[in-house]
């Protein structure tokens, strides 16, 4: 991160810091576009540094482009056999189901059918769990490549996509937690996946939650769980994160923070004003936290820019105590004996890569990949990557036999939905 841009952040929480004020006497209107990009963008783990290129376009242009891009884009368009999940307080689960076809693996052609080897895979169901402010639909690639040929499971966490508000929060007043997530995916495997051996694949937050699955359900873990891919996320000690923030300026964000967040979460109508009038600047945060190549394809950043303004601060900012509190470490023992995938982007400013290799010295027998030129949303990115991994990790767990290389399979130029 350059000099220019570690003082635009530190701007930022300084903002932040001021916006807070204002809020106490009255200024809210004035102060929540800064503190909605200052916070929304900060906890979501997209915070800091501002795509300047944005600025040097006209806004009516841009929000052209974007209207453009939001009617043409593929990408989230996927859907499956919708289904709900309850959680034990009572928090309606939204999923989707894409079963096994038959007659998928012939009507692909030969690209198809090497990946996957033969047109009746073993009855392993792979359930993907989605990050922090995202949804079911940021694993679009993945699950186009393996649409029809892997029964596969996508849900929505609580509060986030389709899902229902998590009604401990709003009835009962209660934190989220990591352990509660634990404990939604458990309901949704329940209603999904009642038996039969299971892959589960976990992107940031949601491989947190797949840590706390194992740490609460051992012997679901034990007897059903074959294989596991942890992509881009942590076991613990994200509060030493700095998002690529100078000193000073990470530890004037975390003084703020608590505050903030919790001013915020009370007044989530005018900071969602905030975020609709500094959308330009909001973009520029989100395409700087989430890749790490410069050329992203528009489409792409369009399409995680979409999913993240569409997380309410008040989501946002109950959500993000969590993180700081989260420690798995030792869950990840559960997963020794099977087939583990660990993956990272080289640049993930949210949740580094040195947390990927962490997990990966406590699983010496996982295999570790780090991507270059790539961010926290590796698997838009860098898709082709993400999804041979995938398919080899489906190799070892026997679901596939002899996998080979997508060799670009699900490139952001040649995917549209199945």
């Amino acid at each position: 991160m350059s000099e220019s841009s570690a003082e635009v952040v530190a701007d930022v929480a300084s903002a932040a810091v001021a916006a807070s004020a204002a809020g106490a006497a009255g200024g809210w209107r004035r102060a929540t576009g800064i503190a909605g990009v200052a916070i929304g963008v900060v906890a979501a783990g997209a915070a800091a540094g501002v795509a300047l290129e944005r600025m040097t376009v006209g806004r009516g242009i841009r929000q052209k482009a974007r209207l453009a891009l939001d009617s043409a884009g593929p990408y989230g368009a996927l859907r499956g056999m919708p289904g709900k999940a309850i959680a034990e307080d009572g928090t309606e689960l939204y999923y989707e189901v894409d079963e096994v076809d038959p007659e998928t693996v012939p009507a692909t052609g030969p690209r198809r059918r090497r990946l996957f080897g033969r047109k009746s895979p073993a009855p392993v169901t792979v359930v993907f769990s989605h990050g922090y402010c995202l949804s079911q639909d940021s694993w679009h690639f993945q699950r186009a490549a393996l649409r029809g040929v892997v029964r596969t499971v996508h849900w929505d966490q609580r509060s986030h996509g389709r899902s229902g508000r998590g009604v401990a929060q709003n009835r009962d007043d209660q934190p989220v937690t990591i352990e509660q997530l634990g404990s939604d995916l458990k309901a949704v495997i329940d209603a999904t996946v009642p038996e039969g051996p299971i892959v589960l694949v976990g992107h940031s937050m949601g491989g947190m939650t797949v840590m706390a699955l194992a740490d609460q359900y051992p012997e679901l873990i034990r007897e059903r769980v074959v294989g596991v891919a942890f992509v881009g996320t942590s076991s613990g000690r994200l509060g030493e994160v700095n998002y690529g923030l100078p000193v000073a300026g990470v530890n004037a964000v975390r003084r703020v923070l608590p505050g903030v967040l919790k001013a915020m979460g009370q007044r989530a109508e005018l900071v969602e004003k905030g975020r609709r009038a500094t959308a330009d600047l909001f973009a520029g945060v989100i395409k700087r936290y989430s890749f790490a190549t410069r050329d992203v394809d528009p489409a792409i950043a369009r399409f995680a820019e979409r999913m993240i303004e569409s997380t309410p601060i008040d989501v946002v900012a109950e959500y993000y105590p969590a993180f700081h509190d989260h420690d798995k470490t030792e869950a990840l023992a559960h997963f020794a004996d099977m087939p583990v995938l660990v993956l990272a982007g080289v640049h993930d400013l949210v949740t580094p890569s040195e947390h990927s290799e962490a997990i990966a010295d406590v699983l010496p027998e996982a295999e570790l990949v780090l991507v270059p030129d790539a961010g926290h949303l590796v698997m838009l990115e860098h898709p082709e990557v993400v999804t041979d991994r995938l398919a080899d990790l489906l190799t070892r767990t026997g679901a596939v036999p002899a996998g080979a290389t997508v060799k670009g399979y699900g490139s952001t130029s040649t995917a549209q939905p199945g």
